[in-house]
């Protein structure tokens, strides 16, 4: 496989690099001990097209690869998790669902505005009992006529208050467990539907994170996405979508605590001269530049498979789990050559560090991952063939090949 970067490629990256140089860096630090989303931020990357990277050019979108998204992601994490996290829940796990799902009616009316940046979308899969027990969801939807009558709430939904559009995941049979669950398209402006942001996070504090209550919320009959019953299979491709830009975004984690420790490493001295010359520095220079170059193999071949239309659970789980565990060693390590100095908001690396842990608990913990892969290696876990798979890219063998 080749992963050698087309000249768009490298000038999308160029062009996020800039923008996070110039829009998150300066003011990050601010915005994070304030708690602070900055809104327009989403509509500076708007402008920029990079709000549906992926998303074909006849639904608004620019048309470009999984890979290249990927890039967006490790950019942008590489300013802060929280504009990552953003992306990564408008277009990977709603934007990309909808393309999936989605039918020519829904597309139009809900993933244009999506792609283009008119309108925010997010999320609704966690609650206060249900996380990685996807089936112990408590939210139901109560078939009325024309219409789905939902009660429920949700928990850490990030965009919580700023997303005009919501997937949102209600059981329609309680007794059916993973059969049971399906998938509908909520708009804020629906009565009964109210949100609250979740204060008091240890990281990704410049993010918005919140809870989404459903209270008799009247949903029209054809925002159900697939079909009723299918809501578990569409969850779960949204999280190979989603995963997929958690683990690229972890690949920013890593190079911006590379680089830090690499500066700090040229500007402090101990014993006579610069710390990057103790050998235990180094190994953990090394070993971060290492995990960089692992976490993005891993991404990128999560990524190709994505542009050729294949399944790629197996693939993507691995990726998430490597990388973001990488990118909280990182983290970690990047405070450690900062010394007392890391310890203290002066410098981005305990920033780093906080926000690193988040992204190793959601969209499938380290442990799922583990378990995950264990049973891929021992055969007890098969990927079956879903209803419908991601679209083949006409020209993703053009993109692998650079």
């Amino acid at each position: 496989m080749n992963f050698s970067f087309t000249e768009e490629q490298k000038s999308v990256r160029k062009v996020v690099r800039a923008f996070v140089d110039r829009e998150i860096i300066p003011y990050i630090k601010e915005w994070d001990e304030k708690v602070h989303f900055e809104e327009n931020i989403l509509k500076r990357l708007a402008d920029l097209q990079l709000m549906g990277v992926c998303i074909p050019e006849e639904y608004g979108g620019v048309g470009m690869d999984y890979n290249t998204l990927a890039i967006v992601c490790e950019e942008l994490e590489r300013g802060d998790t929280a504009f990552r996290t953003a992306v990564s829940v408008h277009t990977g796990l709603n934007s990309m669902t909808l393309l999936q799902w989605g039918t020519e009616e829904q597309k139009q009316k809900y993933l244009v505005p999506q792609a283009t940046g008119e309108k925010i979308g997010a999320f609704g899969l966690t609650e206060p009992n249900a996380g990685s027990d996807v089936v112990a969801m408590e939210t139901t939807a109560v078939k009325a006529g024309d219409h789905y009558i939902l009660n429920g709430s949700k928990t850490w939904i990030s965009l919580c208050d700023v997303a005009d559009h919501f997937l949102i995941f209600a059981k329609t049979d309680t007794k059916a467990k993973h059969h049971g669950i399906s998938c509908f398209i909520v708009e804020r402006t629906f009565e009964g539907l109210s949100t609250k942001a979740i204060k008091g996070k240890m990281g990704i504090r410049a993010g918005n994170t919140g809870e989404v209550f459903l209270d008799n919320v009247k949903v029209p009959a054809e925002n159900l996405l697939g079909y009723e019953g299918e809501g578990f299979k569409i969850a779960m491709s949204a999280l190979d979508n989603g995963r997929f830009t958690v683990a690229a975004g972890a690949c920013g984690t890593i190079m911006a605590s590379l680089e830090a420790s690499v500066k700090y490493c040229e500007e402090r001295k101990t014993f006579g001269k610069e710390i990057g010359k103790h050998q235990l520095v180094q190994q953990m220079i090394a070993k971060m530049s290492a995990n960089l170059e692992i976490s993005r193999l891993l991404v990128y071949k999560a990524g190709e498979l994505k542009n050729n239309g294949k399944r790629n659970t197996q693939e993507t789980s691995l990726a998430k789990w490597i990388s973001c565990d990488a990118a909280y060693e990182a983290a970690n390590d990047a405070v450690q050559v900062h010394g007392a100095y890391g310890f203290s908001n002066e410098f981005p690396v305990e920033r780093y560090l906080r926000n690193a842990k988040a992204p190793v608990i959601y969209e499938g913990t380290r442990e799922i991952h583990t378990i995950m892969q264990a049973e891929y290696a021992l055969g007890y876990r098969e990927d079956k063939t879903l209803r419908k798979m991601l679209p083949a890219w006409p020209f993703a063998e053009s993109l692998v090949r650079g």
